[in-house]
């Protein structure tokens, strides 16, 4: 099993949005390094939904529920499909992840401007924990 994070700014698509649909597709993703995490994403694989822009959070945990496929959008990217599996008790502000050193390493610090990273499991482990 692979861990991820996806970002999305809550006015265009929000952790709420996800959850009224329980299950949705994730598409529109425009870059080829964030395309190419899409295409490693495999079926039960837990994924981190952060809010980007003001509110700078981790919100909920999703599952990876299907493996790559052509973006309805634009068939030349690629899209898979979540689903919600749980909010987090307490979410994860921005500052509370760059505060904790033994995320220092963690890709979405590294490359804030991709909207799909992996998260390594002990990141994931220690994050899951921050949240509960």
């Amino acid at each position: 099993m692979k861990y991820w994070m996806v970002k999305s700014e809550p006015s265009s698509y929000s952790w709420s949005d996800f959850v009224a649909k329980n299950e949705d597709i994730w598409d529109g993703v425009r870059n080829f390094q964030a395309r190419n995490y899409l295409r490693e994403m495999q079926m039960g694989d837990l994924v981190f939904f952060y809010h980007s822009g003001k509110e700078k959070a981790i919100v909920g945990i999703a599952e990876v529920s299907q493996e790559q496929f052509p973006d309805p959008k634009d068939e030349a990217w690629t899209a898979v499909k979540l689903k919600v599996k749980s909010p987090l008790k307490n979410a994860i502000p921005l500052a509370a992840i760059k505060d904790e050193d033994r995320l220092s390493d963690l890709p979405m610090l590294k490359q804030s401007r991709l909207s799909v990273l992996p998260v390594g499991k002990e990141a994931f482990d220690l994050l899951l924990k921050m949240g509960s």
